[in-house]
């Protein structure tokens, strides 16, 4: 078998995106949360938590606020998580 260096290597690429929705499901449930936990963690109603993680409103800045306090992230984390991706794999 031929030996490797690092050099020979690619570095790989991201090939899957997330939503803001989907990175709202996936930390409520890797915190181990319900709906109704993260809503009064966060002052955003059930309804409102259901529509977002399922992409039918927009967050806007002062829910993505509430939000980045409820998990303890940074709100960028959740409005633009394309380009967050280690800082979401971090807070879970």
């Amino acid at each position: 078998m031929k030996s490797r260096s690092i050099q020979d290597y690619i570095a790989a690429e991201s090939h899957a995106s997330l939503t803001t929705g989907e990175v709202i499901r996936m930390l409520r449930e890797l915190k181990g949360w319900t709906q109704k936990t993260l809503a009064e963690r966060s002052g955003i109603s059930v309804t409102n938590l259901s529509l977002l993680e399922n992409e039918k409103i927009d967050i806007g800045k002062k829910r993505a606020e509430q939000l980045a306090k409820a998990f303890d992230v940074h709100p960028a984390i959740i409005i633009f998580p394309e380009y967050e991706a280690i800082e979401i794999k971090r807070a879970s």
